[in-house]
């Protein structure tokens, strides 16, 4: 069972929990136009330790598919590493472990970038609708 917390993060047997400031910044991402899972993801990073494909699983809600989707993004942007660990057992697959490789700041400068690009070709198409009319 996964529990919110109130303050942020907390890390309890590498066991995250998400409280009011990352689901808000969930949201805000989601406003952004960035996907779903991306957004949870994203968020689950954002305190910049190394967490696991499972752990963001559990704590967001997302399916594997899900987690595999938003972290393929998260890579070809360049925003994340990603290294194996062999479980205890030596048996099965590798446990993928994730952690950012910028701070958030510089993802989140990114994006309003992005924003403020698309909002400036809508504006053009506004402009040019209104001198076709």
């Amino acid at each position: 069972m996964i529990v919110v917390a109130e303050n942020g993060f907390k890390s309890e047997n590498n066991d995250f929990k998400m409280g009011d400031v990352e689901y808000e910044m969930v949201e805000l991402l989601r406003r952004l136009s960035i996907n779903r899972p991306v957004a949870y993801t994203l968020t689950c990073l954002s305190k910049g330790e190394e967490i696991s494909s499972q752990c963001i699983e559990m704590v967001s809600g997302l399916r594997q598919p899900e987690v595999s989707i938003a972290m393929r993004y998260l890579l070809e942007n360049n925003w994340i590493d990603m290294r194996e660990e062999k479980k205890n057992l030596g048996k099965g697959r590798p446990v993928k472990l994730y952690k950012l490789t910028v701070p958030m700041e510089t993802i989140i400068n990114t994006i309003e970038e992005n924003v403020m690009a698309e909002s400036r070709t809508v504006l053009q198409n506004i402009e040019r609708l209104k001198s076709l009319s």
